[in-house]
């Protein structure tokens, strides 16, 4: 069958449409921003029984490109694009974390994590970079003047473009915030041969940085806002429900930054729906830092206004945002899902996260802040412990040791209620008995 897909204008009084291979990334005619279409009625011509099918024969199989759990759903993603082109490091397929003991210390009967951070780069970054890399390595082949692929980034974007394009042989620029990203996170694009530029800023103006100096067609943007990346993105929602044989949970807890993951999430929800292969939304919550809540303010207002505001220093450093690219685009999804937005302190996310690690994660400060905002709202009583609930792990916790050892060690200018200190003890077997005896009958009486 013949699938197509492009990019439309998302303003319904607009509604201008580029082909994917056009250099664009907001409407010429309105500056609005892009999302890709699909032709779902030529989609609907394969009844939602039959794409489950196909779905599980790709799903984690060894055959190329369809083993990856974005690419096996290539139809809905990107349909005319050329296997040879595409860069997969075979991402997807990571693991829907049944999170028990979690959810029985928070009160919730039913708690899943999908652990994003378990894929090539360490985050759902891979998700959306695959197929934007891989749609730039075509348009190359066709001719277009491209030469760089560029991204601002508070750590993550980063290291999924520098992977991926040194995978396709493609050169990556990307653009960080000078300290205000972890060493992990920049050690990655730096070892996968990217040009980094470490700029005296704040995301926010890295990003208006990339903005003018991708209006060069040879330079190609790679954040968010360009639609691609949502295609690849929205497959985690998909991959969650066929996870759940085909089921849709009743909520998905997401962190939220610049909000170009939210609306992928819907995205690829509402497909699912519109193609027959669910019949229920689960709800969407978007959780925030404190110190970048910019969603969650607007929220307050029944998303009447929206105001960017100075994000401030958080340990969710990848989600240190104030003027998110993709907040059109999140308001919808969240009207769409009977959505929520809470919001977490800097204390709250860091014991939500080492409260998870006791019972067997090892999380980033992000999915803490997603932590923190499911316990609030599950003690607000605005979810029901009876709900089966997703949480989405953003990225690998290996990638934000520095905070973790900051926690432990008391210096993050909180009580760290989880800390876990070593025991120094000289190495002799009476002083090992006695603090054996002394910290393993103090933690018979620990309840985390």
């Amino acid at each position: 069958m013949a699938y197509r897909a492009w990019f439309q204008c998302i303003n319904p009084e607009c509604g201008e449409t580029y082909p994917l291979n056009s250099i664009v990334y907001q409407c010429k005619r309105c500056n609005s921003l892009l999302e890709v279409q699909h032709d779902l009625k030529a989609l609907s011509r394969r009844n939602a029984r039959s794409w489950k099918t196909l779905f599980e024969k790709r799903y984690k199989s060894n055959e190329w490109p369809v083993g990856s759990g974005v690419w096996g759903k290539k139809e809905w993603i990107l349909p005319q694009i050329a296997d040879g082109n595409i860069v997969s490091l075979y991402e997807g397929g990571t693991n829907l974390f049944w999170a028990e003991r979690f959810g029985k210390v928070i009160g919730l009967n039913e708690l899943w994590v999908k652990l994003c951070g378990n894929t090539h780069s360490g985050s759902f970054k891979d998700l959306g970079m695959t197929v934007l890399v891989s749609q730039v390595k075509q348009m190359i082949s066709e001719g277009a003047p491209i030469k760089a692929v560029v991204c601002a980034s508070t750590g993550d974007t980063s290291a999924a473009l520098a992977t991926y394009c040194a995978a396709a042989g493609i050169q990556s620029i990307v653009l960080l915030p000078r300290g205000k990203v972890s060493i992990a996170q920049l050690v990655q694009p730096i070892s996968n041969g990217a040009l980094v530029l470490y700029l005296d800023t704040d995301f926010d103006g890295c990003m208006k940085l990339v903005q003018e100096i991708t209006r060069d067609e040879t330079l190609y943007l790679a954040n968010s806002m360009n639609s691609l990346r949502v295609e690849g993105q929205k497959t985690v929602g998909i991959e969650i429900v066929q996870q759940f044989d085909w089921e849709a949970p009743d909520v998905i807890v997401i962190p939220g930054g610049n909000l170009g993951n939210v609306s992928a999430l819907g995205k690829g929800l509402m497909m699912m729906k519109d193609l027959g292969l669910i019949t229920k939304l689960p709800r969407i919550v978007v959780a925030q830092a404190e110190r970048a809540n910019p969603l969650y303010r607007s929220y307050l207002t029944n998303f009447e206004t929206f105001k960017p505001i100075q994000a401030q220093k958080t340990l969710a450093s990848a989600i240190q945002i104030g003027n998110p690219v993709s907040i059109e685009k999140a308001i919808r999804t969240l009207k769409q899902f009977n959505g929520i937005v809470e919001q977490a302190t800097e204390e709250e996310l860091a014991d939500a996260a080492a409260l998870g690690d006791r019972t067997g994660m090892f999380n980033c400060p992000h999915t803490g802040v997603a932590m923190a905002a499911l316990i609030k709202l599950l003690k607000a009583g605005k979810i029901d412990k009876a709900e089966r609930v997703v949480v989405i792990s953003t990225a690998h916790g290996l990638k934000f040791v520095e905070m973790k050892v900051q926690y432990h060690q008391r210096k993050l200018g909180f009580p760290s209620r989880h800390a876990n200190q070593p025991i120094e003890l000289p190495a002799q077997l009476d002083a090992v008995k006695a603090a054996l005896r002394k910290a393993l009958a103090a933690r018979k009486q620990f309840n985390v």
